[in-house]
């Protein structure tokens, strides 16, 4: 299974992700929507399995419907609890902790 923090804006995406067959990790930064939604759907094409974690966002409706479409797990979570659990305002900490509690759930 591929595990992904995706930090969501309008204009691109930050991910990070864990492979947890393999154990590869990177980040790496998704630009526009069609870039995005290549990136998903090569993954989808691989037959992956994928979870993606997100906070929750206005205007990203058409990303979940892409995910679900793509059969993916995604888990939404609240933008203020999420804010509450920051050591540092960094979005690259965050999304790595998120991986790494995501995976040591499995």
């Amino acid at each position: 299974m591929r595990i992904i923090g995706c930090d969501y804006h309008p204009g691109f995406q930050q991910i990070a992700f864990v492979d947890t067959e393999t154990g590869e990790c990177g980040e790496r930064r998704v630009q526009h929507r069609e870039e995005a939604e290549k990136f998903y759907r090569d993954l989808a094409a691989q037959g992956m399995k994928v979870r993606v974690g997100m906070e929750a966002s206005g205007h990203a409706r058409w990303f979940e419907r892409l995910l679900a479409e793509l059969q993916f797990e995604l888990w939404i979570g609240d933008a203020a609890v999420i804010r509450t659990k920051r050591v540092r305002k960094q979005t690259a900490d965050i999304v790595r902790e998120a991986i790494f509690q995501q995976s040591s759930q499995i």
